[in-house]
């Protein structure tokens, strides 16, 4: 455990420890959220998924948006590392993929904000047994 020098350091620690407390308050109720699932396989990582992780982690954090952020295995779609799961509440999930910072901005701006489609949207190809 790193030593405390500074007030500042006090309230980093503060704040790291309170955004773990909000994340296990907030698996409770993930439904009602818009939960976003980042692909962290050997392909993804080697592809920047963990930029964009924290990159959404920061970003949905400063603009006020309650939002669950995780990481996930394999999605099966390496041709298309990093790639991104978001579900907003009430909707199906989407499946975003090339995902870098640029893009992960677009998705948090249009998609999770207003609704709007962006470039990136990796088509589902199956059907479930469901549907047969």
């Amino acid at each position: 455990m790193t030593k405390v020098k500074s007030l500042a350091d006090l309230k980093k620690m503060k704040e790291t420890l309170q955004s773990k407390i909000d994340l296990r308050e907030k698996g409770d109720a993930s439904e009602s959220l818009v939960q976003i699932k980042v692909a962290m396989a050997t392909c993804g990582i080697a592809s920047g998924a963990k930029t964009v992780m924290e990159f959404m982690m920061e970003e949905l954090d400063k603009r006020g948006i309650q939002a669950v952020v995780t990481q996930t295995g394999c999605m099966g779609y390496c041709y298309a590392e990093p790639t991104i799961e978001v579900k907003l509440p009430g909707n199906e999930p989407v499946i975003f993929g090339y995902v870098d910072t640029k893009k992960a901005d677009d998705i948090i701006e249009k998609y999770i904000k207003n609704g709007e489609f962006v470039d990136g949207i990796i088509p589902t190809n199956y059907e479930t047994i469901d549907n047969k």
